[in-house]
Protein backbone atom coordinates (compact mmCIF):
# COMPACT_ATOMS: atom_id res chain seq x y z
CA UNK A 1 0.00 0.00 0.00
CA UNK A 2 1.42 3.18 -1.10
CA UNK A 3 1.28 6.26 1.08
CA UNK A 4 0.10 8.29 -1.73
CA UNK A 5 -3.29 6.34 -1.57
CA UNK A 6 -2.86 6.73 1.79
CA UNK A 7 -2.98 10.64 1.78
CA UNK A 8 -5.52 11.43 -1.31
CA UNK A 9 -7.99 8.67 0.41
CA UNK A 10 -7.92 8.26 3.91
CA UNK A 11 -10.50 4.87 4.32
CA UNK A 12 -8.69 3.34 0.92
CA UNK A 13 -7.29 0.39 3.42
CA UNK A 14 -11.26 0.34 5.10
CA UNK A 15 -12.50 0.05 1.63
CA UNK A 16 -9.97 -2.79 -0.01
CA UNK A 17 -10.59 -4.50 3.85
CA UNK A 18 -14.53 -4.46 3.11
CA UNK A 19 -14.66 -4.55 -0.89
CA UNK A 20 -13.29 -7.89 -0.72
CA UNK A 21 -16.51 -9.52 1.29
CA UNK A 22 -19.05 -8.43 -1.19
CA UNK A 23 -20.31 -5.25 -0.19
CA UNK A 24 -18.52 -1.86 0.23
CA UNK A 25 -18.34 -0.12 3.14
CA UNK A 26 -19.61 3.70 2.53
CA UNK A 27 -23.41 1.68 2.60
CA UNK A 28 -22.54 -0.26 5.45
CA UNK A 29 -20.68 2.08 7.87
CA UNK A 30 -20.11 5.76 6.35
CA UNK A 31 -22.00 7.75 4.10
CA UNK A 32 -20.80 8.02 0.69
CA UNK A 33 -19.29 10.35 -1.11
CA UNK A 34 -20.03 9.84 -4.55
CA UNK A 35 -22.23 11.80 -6.41
CA UNK A 36 -23.75 9.39 -8.49
CA UNK A 37 -24.58 7.06 -5.75
CA UNK A 38 -25.81 9.29 -4.15
CA UNK A 39 -28.24 10.53 -6.82
CA UNK A 40 -29.15 6.60 -8.26
CA UNK A 41 -30.33 6.44 -4.24
CA UNK A 42 -32.54 9.24 -4.59
CA UNK A 43 -33.99 8.36 -7.55
CA UNK A 44 -34.97 5.03 -6.52
CA UNK A 45 -36.51 6.51 -3.29
CA UNK A 46 -38.58 9.00 -5.06
CA UNK A 47 -39.33 5.96 -7.14
CA UNK A 48 -40.61 4.32 -3.86
CA UNK A 49 -42.38 7.37 -2.67
CA UNK A 50 -44.10 7.52 -5.94
CA UNK A 51 -45.35 3.99 -5.61
CA UNK A 52 -46.61 4.80 -1.58
CA UNK A 53 -48.41 7.48 -3.17
CA UNK A 54 -50.07 5.64 -5.50
CA UNK A 55 -50.92 3.12 -2.98
CA UNK A 56 -52.17 5.57 -0.58
CA UNK A 57 -54.94 7.57 -3.16
CA UNK A 58 -56.24 3.96 -4.29
CA UNK A 59 -56.18 3.26 -0.54
CA UNK A 60 -58.09 6.37 -0.36
CA UNK A 61 -60.52 5.99 -2.75
CA UNK A 62 -61.44 2.30 -1.51
CA UNK A 63 -62.42 3.65 1.71
CA UNK A 64 -64.47 6.41 -0.17
CA UNK A 65 -66.62 3.86 -2.46
CA UNK A 66 -67.60 1.76 0.74
CA UNK A 67 -68.31 4.52 2.81
CA UNK A 68 -70.69 5.82 -0.21
CA UNK A 69 -72.03 2.08 -0.33
CA UNK A 70 -72.70 2.24 2.84
CA UNK A 71 -74.34 5.27 3.18
CA UNK A 72 -76.55 3.90 0.13
CA UNK A 73 -77.56 1.40 1.68
CA UNK A 74 -78.51 2.87 4.73
CA UNK A 75 -80.35 5.65 2.67
CA UNK A 76 -82.39 2.47 1.65
CA UNK A 77 -82.81 0.78 3.96
CA UNK A 78 -84.47 3.83 5.55
CA UNK A 79 -86.66 3.89 2.73
CA UNK A 80 -88.01 0.98 3.11
CA UNK A 81 -88.90 1.31 6.52
CA UNK A 82 -90.53 4.12 5.23
CA UNK A 83 -91.99 2.21 2.90
CA UNK A 84 -92.98 -0.43 5.36
CA UNK A 85 -94.63 2.22 7.68
CA UNK A 86 -96.67 3.51 4.91
CA UNK A 87 -99.90 1.08 4.68
CA UNK A 88 -102.88 2.38 2.52
CA UNK A 89 -105.96 2.86 4.42
CA UNK A 90 -108.76 0.72 5.23
CA UNK A 91 -112.18 1.14 3.68
CA UNK A 92 -114.14 0.05 6.35
CA UNK A 93 -115.11 2.16 8.89
CA UNK A 94 -114.30 0.58 12.02
CA UNK A 95 -112.73 1.96 14.95
CA UNK A 96 -109.84 -1.21 14.44
CA UNK A 97 -108.80 0.88 11.16
CA UNK A 98 -108.05 3.46 12.65
CA UNK A 99 -104.75 3.67 13.69
CA UNK A 100 -104.03 2.31 10.16
CA UNK A 101 -104.90 5.93 8.75
CA UNK A 102 -102.92 7.28 11.01
CA UNK A 103 -100.25 4.88 9.53
CA UNK A 104 -100.71 5.67 6.38
CA UNK A 105 -100.56 10.23 6.98
CA UNK A 106 -97.42 9.82 8.64
CA UNK A 107 -96.30 7.15 6.38
CA UNK A 108 -97.08 9.50 3.51
CA UNK A 109 -95.76 12.70 5.57
CA UNK A 110 -92.31 10.52 5.54
CA UNK A 111 -92.63 9.48 1.99
CA UNK A 112 -93.05 13.54 0.63
CA UNK A 113 -89.95 14.72 3.25
CA UNK A 114 -87.80 11.84 1.74
CA UNK A 115 -88.74 12.57 -2.04
CA UNK A 116 -87.76 16.10 -1.38
CA UNK A 117 -84.70 15.86 0.46
CA UNK A 118 -82.50 17.23 -2.73
CA UNK A 119 -84.67 20.49 -2.38
CA UNK A 120 -84.43 20.97 1.17
CA UNK A 121 -80.49 20.82 1.13
CA UNK A 122 -80.37 23.52 -1.48
CA UNK A 123 -82.50 25.37 0.54
CA UNK A 124 -80.21 24.70 3.69
CA UNK A 125 -77.09 25.79 1.14
CA UNK A 126 -78.94 28.92 -0.08
CA UNK A 127 -79.72 29.65 3.40
CA UNK A 128 -76.15 29.10 4.70
CA UNK A 129 -74.71 31.24 2.00
CA UNK A 130 -76.96 34.52 2.62
CA UNK A 131 -75.38 33.78 6.68
CA UNK A 132 -72.05 33.63 4.75
CA UNK A 133 -72.22 36.45 3.12
CA UNK A 134 -74.43 38.61 5.49
CA UNK A 135 -71.66 37.83 7.91
CA UNK A 136 -68.68 38.82 5.41
CA UNK A 137 -70.63 42.23 4.60
CA UNK A 138 -71.01 43.05 8.38
CA UNK A 139 -67.17 42.30 8.54
CA UNK A 140 -65.96 44.75 5.77
CA UNK A 141 -68.44 47.37 7.49
CA UNK A 142 -66.75 47.01 10.50
CA UNK A 143 -63.18 47.24 8.98
CA UNK A 144 -64.01 49.90 7.31
CA UNK A 145 -65.34 51.81 9.91
CA UNK A 146 -62.43 50.71 12.31
CA UNK A 147 -60.02 52.13 9.77
CA UNK A 148 -61.82 55.50 9.77
CA UNK A 149 -59.86 58.21 11.96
Amino acid sequence: MSSNDSLSDPMSFAKKMFGNMGFSLPGMITPTLDVEEIEKKVRDLKAVESWLKMNLSMLQMTIQGLEMQCVTLNAVRAMGQMGANFTPGAAGGSDDAQPGLLGAAGGADALKQAAMWPWTMMQQMQEQMKQAAAAAQQAGQSDDEAKKP
